[in-house]
């Protein structure tokens, strides 16, 4: 799969393979991580565990999720050019031994694949709705939720190093009352703007909106920014354009209507979340403090490896 990139994309690529942070696979967006690389990142994830609130709570997940979860809350009508689904080999011998000619031959042998339950996590936050949902209406006061750091998934093969197809995420999740809900999402922009800012990264927040499948897309990308939904915070990382390293989301009651999520009170929830990416502000950081971690200025390290 060819993909193209700008002449300071290619070079800041060719910068972080030969320094050996990141890995290259032979597929566009698709990388490994060397030990350094991966030093910053779990470093950046622990420095945002410290900003927790009190009385989160932690979950965890693997990166999939039962295919039907996708399907109701939307994905696949708004993103499907975006979505990952899995597929597996559920045939005969007589069919195994035809896959692995056509393997050999080089030739096409999809056909002996069907599609699986499940699919890849698109968001970190995904997972937590449904499971949420079980348990019945929220407690007094809604919820947060911290899904830990989490793989995602997102169908966008690019040459630029910034743009990875499977990534890190690492988010919270409130669910509660539509205020309070709207409100926690507006203070942690701002607070997910000064952290970054605390690690010399030139950041700046802006109105975002999510890349919608189609002509309807417009619509509904005009009506997110309307409506003021979703925030992103941008830092320039090897050009043309400044790239988002975090979003705030306030899904009004999208997610709560889907899944059954109820208040108290009884009534629809309202949910929020924010994301960072960690690849996105790991290659921010080298970009900025340059490639050799010893030489960052002191006080980012003391943030970073308290």
């Amino acid at each position: 799969m060819a993909a193209t990139g700008t002449a300071e994309q290619t070079e800041y690529l060719e910068r972080l393979t030969d320094a050996g942070l990141l890995i290259p696979s032979g597929v566009p967006g698709v990388y490994g991580r060397g030990r350094d690389f991966e030093e910053v990142r779990l470093a950046f994830d622990a420095y945002l565990s410290r900003q927790r609130e009190p009385g989160v709570e932690l979950m965890s997940f693997p990166p999939l999720l039962p295919r039907e979860h996708l399907e109701a809350a939307g994905y696949m009508k708004s993103f499907p050019h975006l979505a990952g689904t899995i597929f597996a080999f559920e045939g005969d011998e007589r069919s195994a031994l035809a896959l692995q000619e056509r393997v050999v031959e080089g030739a096409d042998w999809s056909e002996f694949q069907r599609m699986s339950d499940v699919a890849l996590v698109p968001a970190a936050c995904f997972p937590v709705y449904p499971a949420i949902a079980s348990r019945g209406p929220l407690p007094a006061g809604g919820a947060v939720v911290d899904p830990g750091d989490a793989w995602v998934f997102r169908h966008e093969p690019s040459a630029d190093p910034s743009r990875l197809m499977s990534f890190h995420q690492r988010e919270f999740v409130r669910l509660g009352e539509a205020e309070a809900v709207e409100a926690w999402r507006d203070a942690w922009r701002d607070r997910g703007l000064e952290l970054l800012r605390d690690l010399g990264l030139d950041a700046r927040y802006d109105l975002g909106a999510d890349p919608f499948f189609g002509r309807g897309g417009k619509m509904l990308v005009s009506s997110q920014r309307e409506q003021r939904l979703k925030f992103e915070i941008l830092i320039e990382i090897a050009g043309p354009d400044p790239v988002a390293v975090a979003s705030f989301n306030y899904h009004q009651t999208h997610f709560a209507e889907t899944f059954g999520i109820l208040t108290a009170a009884g009534e629809t929830a309202h949910t929020a979340c924010l994301g960072f990416g960690h690849e996105r502000v790991t290659l921010g950081l080298f970009k900025r403090h340059g490639l050799d971690i010893g030489d960052w200025p002191t006080e980012v390290r003391q943030l970073l490896w308290q």
